[in-house]
């Protein structure tokens, strides 16, 4: 097995709008391949279970990618909290616009409708964001997508991992948040949004059971760390298990 390699990836050309710089990331090379920088991919991958070759928490899934991407535009500061509202920073341009087409159109959206609580972005074209992301991680050869149709009827995707040195290596990233000998204001809020998000869908093939009870104190200074998105994913779940327990 090839052994990790870090290089610094230079960062990209900004507007000279108010937006506060990210700081900039580290491109992790695995073997012939990288680990994808936007959260969603990340989130993506992690919910898929190696061992039973499929993508797990369909029902909750597209939320949560939905939440992911709402923490990449604010953690890059594009979007920020307004009174319980998403708000663009910053008209922006076209050459400001994020990389990933993802979170580009999610942004778009944004500066289309108008402030909205954060539920709502959370709640918005789920289903959509799903396959976009899905495509975006198959154009990146992370993984294979391969359609087919259920008793030869319903279309459907079979996904296996192209990669699985990728995944072992966001997953170790994430799980590395909760190690109690690292202060969690100097932990990564990257990683930390992924493992937050994970929890707070009860994503198991992140964050199990146990875990997620022996480290709920550190989950929670976590959460806070992250932002207004969790919370507001967390309503989302919880309205939608009532609504299908109803």
């Amino acid at each position: 097995m090839s052994r990790a390699v870090v290089t610094p990836l230079r960062r990209p050309e900004r507007s000279t709008s108010a937006r506060r710089p990210a700081r900039p990331r580290k491109t992790v090379a695995l073997g012939n391949a990288t680990a994808p920088d936007s959260l969603a991919a990340r989130v993506f991958l992690l919910a898929y279970d190696p061992e039973r070759g499929r993508l797990t928490a369909r029902s909750k899934l597209g939320k949560v990618l939905r939440a992911a991407v709402l923490v990449d535009l604010q953690l890059n500061g594009y979007i920020e909290d307004d009174g319980g509202r998403a708000r663009v920073t910053t008209p922006g341009s076209r050459s400001a616009a994020p990389v990933d087409p993802v979170v580009a159109a999610v942004l778009e959206e944004l500066r289309a409708v108008g402030p909205r609580r954060w539920r709502h972005w959370i709640d918005r074209r789920a289903g959509v964001t799903v396959r976009q992301v899905r495509d975006e991680l198959a154009r990146a050869h992370l993984i294979k997508v391969e359609p087919y149709r259920v008793l030869g009827i319903f279309p459907a995707a079979r996904i296996t991992l192209r990669h699985p040195l990728v995944r072992r290596h966001i997953l170790q990233s994430a799980r590395d948040t909760l190690r109690p000998s690292r202060l969690v204001s100097r932990v990564d809020l990257r990683d930390a949004a992924v493992v937050v998000l994970a929890s707070t869908a009860d994503l198991r093939t992140v964050v199990t059971k146990e875990q997620r009870a022996r480290h709920k104190d550190r989950l929670a200074q976590l959460a806070v760390r992250v932002g207004p998105v969790v919370p507001a994913l967390k309503k989302s779940l919880q309205q939608s298990q009532a609504s299908a327990g109803g």
